[in-house]
């Protein structure tokens, strides 16, 4: 159950942000959406947009379904950065059966889909079923943003001097 680290290697490279011909762009990996850290990095990076693909679903060992946390937790990530926020998770119902590749356990986890953009004030202005795929559109107003960002000073109000207890 969403055991990356186990699959893959943690980068060291911080969080970059990428210059495209539209926007410049942040990218979290799926775990990565989480820590409101990875957020505040890319936006101090430069990031005009957030972009979170993903793959999350079912809590099979909580039995919880996160769908209303991961949204949440999200549009958090957008409001308190000012940039918008595009989400896009994967949908369907994935079994692993018993076998010595998996040590003789099964699991099945429900990807709920619902991915979803949301503007900079962390408002879903578009999102998708929780089944089936789906192309969300929506148009973001870049300048727009930078000058919100510029006129609540957040960046500017910061003191990482006062942080030091996230990086302990």
């Amino acid at each position: 159950y969403y055991q990356e680290k186990f699959y893959f290697t943690p980068g060291n490279t911080g969080f970059k942000v990428w210059d495209t011909r539209y926007a410049k762009i942040g990218i979290g990996i799926c775990w990565d959406q989480w820590f409101p850290e990875t957020a505040r990095c890319l936006a101090l990076n430069g990031a005009e947009l957030l972009f979170y693909p993903t793959a999350i679903g079912s809590e099979p060992i909580l039995d919880t379904d996160s769908c209303g946390h991961w949204q949440r937790t999200m549009q958090g990530h957008a409001a308190a950065n000012i940039v918008p926020v595009i989400a896009a998770n994967r949908y369907g119902l994935e079994e692993v059966t018993p076998s010595e590749e998996t040590g003789g356990q099964s699991s099945s986890l429900d990807f709920y889909g619902s991915s979803f953009m949301t503007d900079e004030t962390g408002a879903i202005l578009e999102q998708a079923e929780r089944q089936g795929e789906a192309v969300l559109l929506a148009t973001y107003d870049l300048d727009k943003g930078a000058s919100e960002r510029l006129n609540w000073g957040l960046f500017r109000d910061r003191r990482p001097e006062m942080y030091q207890r996230i990086t302990d």
